[in-house]
């Protein structure tokens, strides 16, 4: 069996490389595939995967075949590309990466591949919906091959990925808009006035009507699972953080959209399947050598302050072990999690275009001087000398860093 890797690795364009005219091309001679399958397409700065898990445990409740496509993985390529929640298998994903490899008449990214395989296979299983994650931006992001999307979502709006998708927060909006096609419905979260006003007028223009969600209400803060209300529903919500009554109200009302055109989904099997619902490294609560720690995949501004406000309710200091990409925002970043008292770790992110821990150092030291701070080489080292402190233990900066995190919680697991 060829492995996953040795089919990929050839396929990585320098770079990243926005554009739908090599992706169109593929789907043209693939039979347009994306066409064939009814989709609720997510874009946005954060959230997008936490939506997209919600979307598709409701409607696998709901008692539909639901494909769901997001990225990046966190320990495998599988995770990328699931049916009902579970992960396509090794051996199909590498036969249909084959046959799409065999396909194409030149070369792609990895991403675009993999999001043609993802359509060629949620196509073959004949799934009665997919909900697709857009990679990065929107407009010319290689999953806005749809054409006529059940709905379109953006869940959010900061300033990521500023180098591809421009300077300021309605440039970015503008380039999320791209994925409103005309007379479909769109669902928008609590997004800056800057960007509302963009992606309303792109919706009014393409005769889209566009719903702006309020958030959840907590019931009994404190308690776990957490309990929210939207509307008359009332539900358990076991995804962590105040953000979710954000992420969650956006799925509700994506669900009630559905309804609208059909979709048989009643509260009940809402209720069962948020609560059900399950998404790796976005303050996810586990264990390392048997000790508490709380792993958030927080890489930008605007998830940064979304963990911090979650960490506050300990009314205690905190040891953070962090690693970033040298493309984030550092100083921002860093602002928003570290407070006077904690301690924190630096270490890189493995194997990826990672900050140095000193570079990160100096970044710590120019918020707060006198700051307990020490940089490592690798960040199990980094995380053993936090569990030296009393404070809980929260890792965070990159996803790429969990990924790393979670493959070698499961190695040592099977030891």
């Amino acid at each position: 069996m060829v492995d996953l890797d040795t089919i990929l690795t050839p396929w990585q364009r320098a770079g990243m490389s926005l554009g739908l005219e090599r992706i169109q091309t593929l789907m043209n001679i693939l039979g347009n595939p994306q066409d064939k399958i009814p989709v609720v397409h997510v874009a946005g700065s954060n959230g997008k995967g936490s939506v997209c898990a919600y979307l598709s445990t409701i409607l696998t409740t709901a008692g539909y075949r639901v494909g769901r496509y997001t990225s990046p993985h966190l320990v495998d390529w599988n995770e990328r590309i699931c049916l009902n929640s579970q992960p396509i298998a090794t051996d199909r994903l590498t036969t249909v990466l084959q046959q799409v490899q065999a396909t194409s008449p030149e070369p792609l990214t990895k991403f675009e591949l993999i999001t043609a395989a993802a359509w060629s296979y949620f196509a073959s299983e004949k799934v009665d919906i997919a909900i697709v994650e857009v990679g990065l931006g929107g407009r010319l992001d290689a999953t806005n091959t749809v054409k006529k999307p059940l709905v379109s979502v953006i869940t959010s709006i900061s300033r990521e990925h500023w180098q591809q998708l421009g300077e300021t927060i309605p440039e970015i909006a503008g380039e999320k808009a791209g994925i409103i096609k005309q007379g479909c419905p769109v669902v928008i979260g609590q997004l800056p006035i800057e960007a509302t006003q963009v992606i309303m007028q792109r919706a009014k223009e393409l005769q889209a009507a566009c719903s702006q969600i309020i958030p959840a209400v907590e019931i009994s803060p404190g308690q776990a699972p957490g309990q929210a209300q939207v509307g008359d529903l009332r539900y358990a919500l076991p995804l962590l953080g105040d953000i979710q009554l954000h992420n969650s109200a956006l799925a509700i009302e994506v669900i009630k959209q559905l309804q609208t055109q059909g979709w048989q989904i009643s509260p009940t099997q809402i209720q069962a399947g948020i609560a059900n619902t399950q998404w790796l490294g976005r303050m996810h609560q586990t264990t390392w050598q048997g000790q508490q720690l709380l792993v958030d995949g927080a890489h930008n501004p605007e998830s940064a302050i979304a963990l911090r406000n979650y960490v506050d309710r300990w009314q205690q200091p905190v040891t953070w072990v962090i690693g970033m990409l040298n493309t984030k925002e550092h100083l921002p970043i860093l602002q928003a999690l570290l407070r006077p008292d904690d301690q924190v770790h630096l270490v890189p992110v493995p194997e990826e275009i990672t900050a140095t821990p000193a570079e990160l150092m100096n970044v710590v030291r120019s918020i707060y001087p006198d700051m307990t701070a020490q940089t490592y080489d690798d960040w199990p080292s980094g995380l053993a000398a936090a569990y030296e402190y009393s404070s809980p233990v929260v890792m965070s900066g990159s996803l790429y860093l969990l990924g790393d995190f979670y493959r070698l919680q499961q190695k040592s697991s099977k030891s």
